[in-house]
């Protein structure tokens, strides 16, 4: 019995983690680019500083890495460790880290340059980059509801490219306006590296993945990220422009600090949620989640920015809660059935058990 109740502890544990990451993903998703847009609807130009935003509040991790730790001390004594990342697992959450950097710039030049709905249609290209990375890193195995969540999610994402021309910012030349599409492209490939990446660190590392370690994987990748975006403020003299840029500021200078502390902040969210999904499930859901809520951004960006809802968009949102509907119905559905197939497991365990050894009749006769 005391097996049973543990398992179904840490389910019920590993579910309400996965819900918690979900509604991270979702005030990241959703939230992080409508902050961004703001800044550069209202006088801020600075790509580098947007994109160094998208990972500067990694100090924020912190205080559940704290949490973590001092549940972990009541449990295991003085002895705890405050950190549980070793080198090896530290070098490659580095790297990952780098080359989220690298990502984070790509995004922040696309929004830059394209409104929050071209941008969102583009980075639900992203979805397809996931399933395949996910396919040749981490051996993703697909049924035929999640190859059809993929599929009707990326027509969803091809859908919403119809008729972007009509979405194009007042005064930006085309050279302006397809760097920043070709940026967002990229930054969508990278980043659907970077999801299956991670799920690939989890399974290589040569120790137990928990929450808390995921937590400081996650701590490193940002810190990394962020140290990438730094050098090239320093470079591009963003620490400078600062000040005069908060006080040229539409909204004010008072709103213009508030928007890059928002910003940083809502984009924690993102990552928390991302890295959380992929613990709990697979690199593939968090692709799924992002890319059914960028609808719901466009619907927002509708709302706030007074961006054109064509026809295109609604049919993308309708295909998207298709998609998303029909992966996790074949999740609980394959769910079920596994759990199924260990109760018959268990059962013919039991039988055997219980039924007593025979002697063999054969060898007995003379």
């Amino acid at each position: 019995m005391e097996p049973n109740h543990e398992e179904k502890r840490n389910a019920s544990l590993n579910r309400a983690l996965l819900i918690l990451s979900c509604v991270l993903l979702s005030i990241g998703t959703c939230g992080g680019p409508l902050i961004m847009r703001l800044y550069f609807i209202h006088g801020g130009n600075r790509v580098w500083l947007s994109s160094w935003l998208e990972t500067g509040g990694w100090p924020i991790i912190f205080v559940p890495i704290a949490l973590a730790y001092y549940h972990r001390r009541t449990t295991e004594g003085p002895s705890t460790k405050l950190f549980l990342m070793k080198l090896p697992l530290f070098i490659a959450s580095a790297v990952i880290g780098l080359i989220t950097g690298l990502d984070d710039y790509l995004y922040a030049y696309g929004v830059a340059r394209l409104p929050v709905s071209t941008s969102a249609l583009i980075i639900a290209a992203q979805l397809a980059f996931t399933a395949l990375f996910a396919f040749l890193l981490v051996k993703q195995k697909f049924t035929s509801y999640s190859t059809n969540a993929v599929v009707l999610l990326t027509i969803g994402a091809a859908v919403l490219g119809l008729n972007t021309s009509a979405d194009r910012p007042k005064g930006e030349s085309d050279k302006e306006y397809i760097a920043g599409f070709l940026m967002t492209v990229a930054a969508a490939a990278l980043y659907g590296f970077v999801l299956p990446l991670v799920e690939l660190t989890y399974k290589k590392a040569k120790q137990t993945i928990t929450y808390a370690l995921v937590l400081e994987v996650q701590l490193v990748m940002c810190l990394f990220a962020t140290i990438f975006c730094t050098v090239g403020m320093l470079i591009n003299n963003d620490f400078k422009v600062i000040p005069r840029e908060a006080r040229n500021f539409e909204l004010g200078e008072g709103t213009y600090y508030v928007v890059l502390v928002l910003s940083a902040i809502v984009w924690q969210t993102f990552f928390l949620g991302a890295i959380g999904i992929i613990f709990c499930a697979s690199s593939l859901l968090s692709g799924i989640v992002i890319a059914v809520l960028l609808p719901i951004t466009e619907i927002l960006a509708v709302i706030f920015y007074h961006e054109k809802f064509q026809a295109e968009k609604g049919v993308a949102l309708a295909l998207s809660l298709w998609g998303f509907v029909s992966y996790f119905y074949g999740e609980i559905k394959y769910s079920k059935q596994r759990e199924n197939e260990k109760k018959k497991e268990k059962e013919i365990e039991i039988e055997k058990k219980d039924t007593p050894e025979t002697a063999d009749v054969s060898q007995l006769d003379p």
